[in-house]
């Protein structure tokens, strides 16, 4: 008879998962071994919140969530950053934990807390795993992870129940369930609006990426006229060169982007999630029609929800695609200029080497359907604008969670799900900081990630905003003046690069290599200043 640690394996390789990523504590053995002889692989990471955002990306990547892991109290509070990535960037994950057994559970032990109270505000659900319904509860933890909205699921794993028999179990699973058919008087108000609108924008956000509405979007938008502008995550949605792009909200040069979207007189928005940006934030005090699986978020005492459709979005922008619209009174030749100049400003100026030009050395350098996780920080809003990016899944960022240390891990596991695509990682010195034990998991699997590093010596985000407010920089300068470039991290090597010469030599070296390498850019945090804006949250 197979016991539970064997029922869980087996059962998570039946559902597709390919690995499980995490640190190990004592309870884990059973699991480890019944891992170990199955197909599902385990990936020992540095910290567990690194597991939680590999788990995370795989779960964007495959559309199958991989599985996390931490040990008792200090395992399970770290592995929480990573699983809150997956709450609220919207993105299926399986996490587990230790947790007391059930004659413990209302004892006072080491290491322990309630981790079910520790899940509970970050997770869809969390339950302990009765052993004689293993398969029941891990069918449940697959659909509620990927039901929409997909995200985490926590399961506690009891201790001293791994090596006990599991019982027989005659269940099946149960698909995921998807956003319920919008109103058909929904779907005829939506209509009218667009088509009694002179000057409707278009607002695409992550629910769109994760429906697959990119080419509904563009052929409403197409035979409209209508401008597209994104969120942060729906960054490939629209190629940059379209006559309808008008950029991306709140990162660079948003003032530029809010050029077109402050003239609408109606504001469209498409799988709009406000996990990444209010409409509070940016909309003029127009009318707002919401297209998305879930309601509008919006300050109903000083703007007008014109119209809340909730529901597939398949359906809903066919029938906009369908319908007989009107051509809109926007001029695309005067939103080609402010593209075409707002671009232009985020080329590097010649001679230099700052921000600008590492991004822009990285798009050369980088195959076009190459995979680049970007961390947080000052230059995730550059990239944000700057990197031309051919299909959602080739720009990896959080902008719900919006944690630092989420680069380095991501790309892992971009590489561990996508093998044969390049992938690279951009990442600030301060989010490196946070992250650079996962140095050694890139080593030991002997993956080829191309890690651009770069190094400004501060928190330039956090600066920016000091000085904004008159204030002095403090606590954000982050080395001495004795620092130097390291020859390596855990056996991966580092080229640095101070001018832009160097930087193309080392990309190019980089880029050659078998396994991973950091490329580390010196430049200017001050080349930031005036490209990020005042309306900037991060």
């Amino acid at each position: 008879m197979a016991t539970v640690a064997k029922r869980v394996v087996d059962t998570l390789q039946e559902m597709g998962v390919r690995y499980f990523f995490g640190i190990p504590g004592g309870n884990l053995t059973d699991y480890m071994e019944a891992l170990r002889q199955s197909d599902v692989e385990f990936v020992l990471v540095s910290n567990e919140a690194a597991g939680g955002f590999m788990a995370t990306v795989c779960g964007r990547l495959t559309g199958i969530p991989g599985a996390c892991f931490g040990t008792f109290g200090p395992g399970a509070t770290n592995l929480t950053t990573g699983v809150g990535c997956a709450l609220l960037d919207r993105l299926p994950c399986l996490a587990f934990s230790d947790v007391a057994s059930d004659a413990m559970m209302n004892r006072t032990m080491q290491m322990n807390i309630d981790h079910q109270a520790l899940f509970a505000p970050i997770t869809k659900w969390t339950t302990r795993l009765p052993p004689a319904r293993v398969k029941e509860t891990l069918y449940r933890a697959m659909h509620v992870a990927l039901s929409e909205a997909p995200g985490p699921v926590h399961v506690g794993l009891p201790a001293g129940v791994s090596g006990s028999p599991a019982a027989d179990e005659d269940v099946r699973p149960e698909p995921p369930a998807g956003p319920p058919a919008p109103k058909p008087a929904a779907l005829d108000q939506m209509v009218r609006l667009f088509s009694d609108a002179r000057k409707p924008v278009l607002a695409a956000g992550w629910t769109a990426v994760r429906a697959g509405a990119g080419p509904l979007l563009l052929r409403i938008a197409e035979r409209t006229g209508a401008p597209i502008v994104l969120t942060p995550m729906a960054k490939g949605l629209c190629p940059e060169d379209h006559a309808c792009y008008a950029g991306v909200l709140n990162h660079a040069l948003s003032d530029q982007v809010g050029l077109t979207h402050q003239q609408a007189d109606l504001v469209a928005g498409v799988g709009f999630d406000a996990v990444e940006l209010n409409y509070e934030d940016w909309i003029p005090e127009v009318p707002v029609l919401h297209i998305d699986t879930a309601p509008a978020d919006l300050d109903r005492d000083r703007y007008t929800l014109a119209c809340d459709i909730v529901g597939d979005l398949g359906t809903t922008l066919r029938r906009l695609a369908e319908a007989d619209l009107p051509k809109t009174a926007w001029d695309l030749d005067e939103l080609a200029s402010r593209r075409t100049k707002m671009l232009a400003r985020l080329e590097p100026p010649a001679g230099s080497f700052g921000p600008r030009a590492v991004l822009a050395g990285l798009r050369k350098a980088l195959p076009h359907d190459g995979i680049l996780a970007c961390d947080v920080g000052a230059h995730l809003h550059l990239v944000g604008q700057q990197w031309r990016t051919p299909e959602p899944d080739c720009l990896l960022m959080t902008n719900g969670w919006s944690s630092m240390g989420f680069g380095i891990p991501a790309a892992i596991a971009a590489k561990l799900c996508r093998p044969a695509t390049p992938v690279c990682c951009v990442v600030g010195d301060g989010g490196f900081l946070m992250m650079v034990g996962e140095m050694a998991t890139a080593m030991r699997l002997g993956l080829h990630v191309v890690f651009v590093l770069v190094t400004d010596g501060s928190l330039s985000l956090i600066r920016i905003k000091q000085e904004r407010k008159g204030y002095a920089e403090y606590g954000t300068p982050l080395y001495g003046a004795r620092y130097e470039s390291a020859r390596s991290f855990f056996g991966v090597p580092v080229l640095p690069a101070r001018d832009e010469p160097a930087y193309r030599q080392a990309l190019k070296e980089a880029f050659a290599m078998d396994g991973p390498v950091i490329v580390e850019a010196f430049v200017d945090g001050r080349e930031y200043d005036d490209l990020l804006l005042k309306g900037n949250r991060q």
